[in-house]
């Protein structure tokens, strides 16, 4: 079971939604939110996003997980969260919170599995049975991965997220070695359930768990 987050005041969080944006624009964005919430000039925040199609490499990162039979015209970018190599792009829904954890907890451990939580009930929503997996970050259906996570904390203030597979063309992820895990496979939303899936409404769904699990009791929609 997750925990709620224990601290009660008043929280508010605004939600960011850009469709579909190309990486290094939203990574811009994140770095300035990130310096904008230390200072406390905006509340907490959640981005949500697709991406054009982009490979990113954490920061320690086995750059031959980046395999040479892979569509070179697809960029790259090395970042600086932890992890290593994934894909990000249509049909994917990407989350990057900006929270200050100096008001929700001061824990690495509780935040990644928080959000992993998020993503094993928003799947819940759908009828998808999630899980995690021993010794491993990320979300999982049976012996697939199904949704990413890698983070940067900076004096308690977060970015990057996760990255939940909902229509993804996988056939993008045979260019690396997801996570530079070998031996699973990865899968999405659709392909379980054998149809499209309404992006808008894991979007909504999402928000939902995500309020209620990092208790805020105000949730605003920002200006894309």
């Amino acid at each position: 079971m997750i925990e709620l987050t224990d601290i009660s005041a008043n929280k508010s969080l605004d939600v960011i939604r850009l469709g579909r944006k190309a990486y290094e624009e939203v990574w811009d964005r994140q770095k300035k939110l990130v310096e904008e919430r230390r200072m406390g000039i905006v509340p907490d925040t959640l981005i949500l996003v697709e991406h054009d199609p982009v490979y990113t490499l954490g920061k320690n990162s086995d750059e031959n997980h980046l395999l040479k039979s892979r569509d070179v015209h697809i960029p790259v970018y090395q970042i600086e969260r932890g992890g290593d190599v994934t894909f990000h792009g249509p049909g994917q829904l990407v989350g990057y919170p900006i929270l200050d954890l100096h008001h929700h907890r001061l824990s690495v451990s509780w935040y990644m599995r928080t959000l992993e939580g998020m993503l094993i009930q928003t799947l819940g929503q759908f009828g998808i049975k999630a899980r995690r997996r021993e010794g491993l970050t990320g979300v999982w259906v049976g012996e697939e991965k199904i949704a990413a996570l890698g983070v940067r904390l900076s004096r308690w203030v977060s970015m990057h997220g996760f990255a939940l597979n909902v229509n993804t063309d996988l056939e993008f992820f045979d260019g690396i070695i997801p996570c530079g895990i070998f031996e699973y496979d990865v899968t999405s939303m659709s392909q379980i359930l054998g149809k499209e899936v309404s992006m808008v409404e894991v979007e909504e769904t999402l928000v939902t768990i995500f309020r209620l699990l990092f208790n805020f009791q105000e949730c605003e929609a920002a200006h894309a």
